[in-house]
């Protein structure tokens, strides 16, 4: 099909039989920061709170009635299957989804809940692909394609339409890819009626398809495939997505877990909405382009492609966020084992909030700290605390980038002492605000030495530290001190958990 094709194809596409119209939204936290205004188009509104039900409803609407009877197939992730699920159902047809082993319960339980019959398979979707055109095959099903083929690409074509109508004076477009279909509708739209409008592809790192079709002219296999954007998991770009990609797109830029963690929490900030990490890849590849290529006062789209997040993966984008906007960096110090080395360390920080905080008793010499601190001026905050930490006497290993620090590491610091200390252990609680650590291990005082220091801020009223003392159980002036502080506190030396992997007790 032609540039001219797809335009016609697109708008006669019975999309709106289920799609609706979504807005396109200023974000005002966002455009004041990067200084340009950046819009999002709210594909989260969808019936199936994704984009997909565009392509899957232009095709479902183009069949026989032959086929119509038959029922249809298709292999998804989650988003095209519900689009599949529900556009077959308001048309009463049978309708068989192969989803992922690793497909999200929340997806599988809408696509049920859109009346299709889920049929889990394989380790990713390629897997899920292959299964559900043997099953076509042998059943007379149509197979209705996420991304690959025509009519698909002209549904998705559909949200190009809108963005226009909506605002004809864009100057970039960011759209998200896994296997293109929606890159490809947008960028041959666009091109049609607006050719000045550039439009960015955005991909995540460990699935970026298209970036190494680009490279090797042609549609490859990945290796591998990562599944944190599990949306966008395509271990390779479709034939005609990357045809039609390759002859309108303008660029694409490549962003990686931590950075769309980051871009979930900005979508939350500006416009309270829950996008699922696929469904955030194009805001996260637009703040890095803007970055990259020094945008300034420009009128800057991306599109919001899903929301199907599964609530327990938010855990992993709230603790990640922060390091991905380059608000937090990581860092392995070590300090003297002696009284008052913590709030000394902390004093050096000076009026810095410390983010987490992990120790545990080593020798009698050094410590070695696991230290986390919110910075608000990227690199060079972060260069400048090395720098005081060093001219301050302590070694320093910046551990930000550090993948297996911060995924694995960070949860790991601890165990026991290499020798039996007298200790006993205390949890507290204290009115979380700027300096709070430092205020909290001013009060605590340095009379007495910590043999095991964990604190991380998680954003709440309250801080939580879990400490331990090198002290006799009857330390009298310290149980006198303990109520003086004025924190709530509970001892926590007969604690299971404590004895099981922190201490020499039995």
């Amino acid at each position: 099909m032609t540039g001219a094709d797809y335009l016609k194809a697109t708008l006669c596409s019975p999309v709106y039989d289920v799609a609706v119209v979504t807005p396109l939204e200023r974000m005002e936290k966002i455009s004041d920061r990067l200084g340009n205004q950046v819009f999002v188009k709210r594909e989260d509104r969808q019936p199936v709170h994704s984009f997909k039900i565009r392509g899957a409803q232009a095709m479902i609407a183009s069949l026989s009635d032959e086929e119509r009877k038959k029922g249809v197939i298709a292999a998804s992730a989650g988003n095209h299957a519900q689009g599949v699920a529900l556009s077959a159902s308001r048309r009463g047809i049978n309708s068989l989804i192969v989803m992922p082993m690793t497909t999200p319960d929340i997806k599988v339980d809408a696509v049920r809940n859109f009346g299709g019959e889920v049929l889990l398979y394989g380790a990713n979707f390629d897997e899920a692909k292959t299964k559900a055109i043997e099953l076509a095959k042998q059943q007379g099903r149509t197979f209705i394609p996420p991304f690959d083929h025509p009519l698909v690409i002209a549904g998705q074509g559909s949200v190009a339409m809108e963005l226009l109508q909506q605002n004809a004076s864009l100057d970039r477009i960011f759209v998200p890819v896994g296997g293109g279909g929606l890159a490809a509708g947008v960028a041959v739209l666009i091109k049609q009626i607006m050719p000045s409008i550039k439009v960015i592809a955005v991909e995540a790192e460990d699935s970026a398809c298209l970036k190494a079709a680009m490279e090797a002219g042609e549609p490859v296999d990945l290796p591998r495939v990562g599944l944190f954007a599990e949306g966008v998991a395509v271990k390779r770009i479709g034939d005609e997505t990357f045809r039609v990609c390759q002859q309108y797109l303008d660029d694409i830029v490549v962003v990686d877990s931590d950075e769309i963690c980051a871009a979930v929490k900005d979508l939350f900030d500006d416009v309270r909405a829950v996008a699922e990490p696929s469904g955030a890849l194009a805001l996260a590849g637009l703040k890095k382009y803007v970055d990259q290529h020094n945008i300034r006062g420009e009128k800057l789209a991306h599109v919001l492609s899903g929301a199907n997040m599964n609530f327990h993966s938010l855990r992993y984008v709230s603790e990640r966020c922060e390091l991905g906007e380059k608000r937090e960096a990581l860092f392995a110090v070590t300090i003297p084992e002696q009284k008052g080395s913590f709030l000394k360390f902390c004093q050096l920080l000076g009026g810095r909030s410390v983010t987490e905080f992990n120790y545990r008793y080593h020798t009698a010499s050094d410590a070695c700290i696991f230290v986390g601190v919110r910075i608000s001026r990227g690199e060079a905050e972060k260069e400048e605390i090395i720098r005081e930490l060093s001219v301050g006497g302590y070694d320093v290993v910046d551990l930000s980038d550090d993948e297996m620090a911060k995924l694995h590491v960070r949860y790991m610091i601890g165990g026991k002492p290499c020798q039996p200390i007298s200790e006993q252990f205390y949890s507290f609680e204290f009115p979380e605000s700027p300096g709070a650590l430092l205020k909290f291990l001013q009060t605590l005082g340095t009379n007495w030495n910590i043999s095991m220091f964990h604190y991380r801020s998680h954003g709440t009223d309250y801080g939580r530290v879990l400490a331990g003392f090198e002290l006799s159980e009857k330390d009298v002036a310290f149980a006198r001190h303990l109520s003086e502080l004025n924190y709530d506190y509970h001892d926590e030396t007969a604690n299971p958990s404590l004895k099981f992997f922190l201490t020499h007790s039995k």
